[in-house]
This record gives C-alpha cells, sequence and structure tokens, in this order.
C-alpha cells in the first residue's frame, strides 16, 4: 500500500528531485532561498525555475512566501535529503575508486535517480562494513 507521500514521489521526476535537492543545498548555505539562487545553481534558466517551482508547489513539496523565498515543506524535505544522501554517497564512493571528481559528481547525479532503496540501502551497509 503506497502512503501519500509514496504517491506524491511516484509522480516526481529526476528534474523535480534535482531542484529539491538544489533547494536545501543552497537553504544549507544560505538560510533563504529565492528562484534566482536555483537558477544559478543549477545552471538553468528563470522562466524553468519559475514552471519547476509551481510543479513542486502544486504537488506539495514546496511553499513561496510574500518574499519569493522558497521553503521545503516536511515531504519536499524528505525527499531532498533522501536524493542529497545518494548524491554524497555515490560522489564519495565513485571518486574513492579513483573515478575523476568532476566525472563523479556528473555520475552520482544520475544515479541517484535510478537506484531503488533496497539496492542503495545494501550499497551503504556494505560500504560501511568496509570502512
Amino acid at each position: 500500500m503506497l502512503t501519500s507521500m509514496d504517491k506524491r514521489t511516484v509522480k516526481l521526476r529526476a528534474s523535480g528531485e534535482d531542484y529539491l535537492e538544489a533547494i536545501l543545498v543552497l537553504h544549507k548555505k544560505m538560510g533563504m532561498v529565492r528562484s534566482v539562487d536555483v537558477a544559478r545553481h543549477l545552471e538553468v534558466t528563470k522562466p524553468s525555475v519559475c514552471h519547476a517551482v509551481a510543479t513542486l508547489r502544486d504537488g506539495g513539496f514546496l511553499t513561496m512566501d510574500e518574499d519569493y523565498s522558497l521553503h521545503l515543506t516536511d515531504v519536499g524535505r524528505e525527499v531532498a535529503e533522501k536524493i542529497y544522501e545518494r548524491h554524497c554517497f555515490f560522489t564519495e564512493q565513485l571518486i574513492a575508486a579513483g573515478v575523476d571528481p568532476r566525472i563523479a559528481e556528473a555520475d552520482a547525479c544520475r544515479i541517484e535517480h535510478l537506484i531503488s532503496d533496497e539496492s542503495f540501502q545494501r550499497l551503504k551497509e556494505a560500504a560501511e562494513k568496509r570502512s
């Protein structure tokens, strides 16, 4: 049985996850996040961010206050933290295996969206045992 979060995240695409992850990262760095910050961070146009923000807001993943600051909802934060954890894990593992950091970063960004929860957990546990 799918929970309400599961139902929402099934509809969320990789690009939406990237936006949520970017908002999380920027919030950790700067505190307040606006659409222009997300556009710079992801190197996309402001209209692209505007469309993504509207879609994510309609999906219940984020809110925007009267100052146009973006805030993750509980569900949005949960998705963003999950994706960010995977991104960091795969980037670190690839770099440790000798992959160029720029390539590791790009590959981690693709892998983080494709891997199942079960496979990720098993890989994470295996890596922790080796440490």
